[in-house]
């Protein structure tokens, strides 16, 4: 059974246009990329009943270290990623990015070593614009961009 996800992609208009809220994933694999590196701030559904928008809610807080800003939320439907489904939710709002501690996960590094190492699931987050992301967000997740645009314009 494919895994369900939930993210939420909040945004604002800034004095140069449309911004979005990322997150540059965490660990080892990610530390030196950047294109194709950052996700929506998003995380598994618990079990098949758990509302989407509440998990998407609850992995923002993970994810950011602060609850999301209340806000009308609007979804974005859902794209398939792998063995993964995600799906994602728009809200307008504010963040301050510079502030987010994220959650860690444990996994064996390096490979082979028989340790243990803690890392966080999102090492820092930023503001960028919709081109921006297209260059940096997770190939995966690039449908919600175009809808977002698509709902805003």
């Amino acid at each position: 059974m494919p895994q369900v996800s939930s993210g939420l992609l909040l945004h604002h208009e800034a004095a140069h246009g449309l911004v979005i809220l990322l997150g540059h994933m965490g660990g080892p694999f990610w530390a030196r990329k950047d294109t194709h590196a950052w996700s929506i701030p998003k995380g598994l559904r618990d079990d098949d009943d758990e509302d989407l928008l509440a998990v998407a809610e609850r992995e923002f807080e993970e994810e950011m270290g602060s609850p999301a800003p209340p806000g009308e939320s609007v979804s974005l439907g859902h794209v398939r990623s792998g063995a993964k489904t995600i799906h994602a939710f728009a809200r307008a709002g504010n963040f301050n990015a510079k502030t987010a501690v994220s959650n860690t996960f444990e996994i064996e590094w390096p490979r082979g070593s028989g340790q243990l190492q803690s890392f966080p699931e999102m090492d820092r987050a930023e503001w960028m614009s919709i081109d921006q992301a297209r260059v940096r967000l997770v190939k995966g997740q690039q449908p919600f961009l175009d809808r977002l645009v698509g709902l805003l314009r």
